[in-house]
């Protein structure tokens, strides 16, 4: 066979990413109101085929994986536009909870997926970008005395990570509506970090919901 031209390769390269992309697209759709949706639904969805699916994602589980992914980067894209360094680092912390949140809100039942699919690895390269935002936030609280300055930054962080997740578990089982559960992840994570309680309920009470 003629080797391909240059221009036929990028044309191909071209239409194979504008392929995966539709696929990744309705996958995220598709994913976020129905968790059990086929290989099948997602491809019909996409207007593509079955085997179109497989040949840029080997497997279901390599899909979910790519649309956890897409959601975590959409996420982090919301805690970048933060403001994280403006005001007081106790308004800070609950604007990027409000940012990481307002990805849950969007898709609510993706959170379902991912524990379905979890991956200790992946999850933890996923978390570092938040793992970041937070470091950084909660290093200026304890430098102004706004947060309690016995802990590392870091245990904070991981102990925040948590709180959300446990946060998004009761609402994924229906154990809290969403605004209930992201008051309380408000008011635990400033406890934690050792703000006044008496500032927390001010804080909490002026954060839009």
């Amino acid at each position: 066979m003629p080797e391909l031209t240059a221009p036929r390769r990028r044309r191909r390269r071209t239409d194979a990413e504008r392929s995966a992309n539709a696929i990744l697209h309705a996958a995220v759709e598709i994913l976020a109101t129905q968790p059990n949706a086929s290989v099948e639904d997602i491809a019909t969805a996409a207007g593509v085929s079955r085997q179109t699916v497989y040949a840029h994602f080997k497997t279901r589980e390599a899909l979910i994986n790519a649309v956890i992914d897409a959601i975590t980067r959409e996420a982090v894209a919301e805690m970048d536009a933060a403001r994280l360094d403006e005001g007081p680092a106790a308004e800070a912390l609950l604007r990027l909870l409000d940012a990481s949140w307002r990805t849950l809100r969007r898709y609510p039942l993706i959170l379902g997926v991912a524990t379905q699919s979890a991956d200790a690895e992946a999850d933890h390269h996923r978390h570092r970008a938040v793992a970041d935002h937070l470091d950084r936030v909660l290093t200026r609280g304890r430098q102004s005395g706004e947060f309690a300055g016995d802990l590392n930054a870091r245990w904070l962080g991981t102990a925040i990570i948590s709180l959300g997740h446990a946060a998004g578990d009761a609402v994924r089982t229906e154990q809290l509506p969403l605004d209930e559960a992201t008051t309380a992840l408000a008011r635990s994570v400033l406890r934690i970090c050792g703000v006044n309680p008496r500032t927390i309920t001010k804080l909490v009470d002026a954060t839009p919901r």
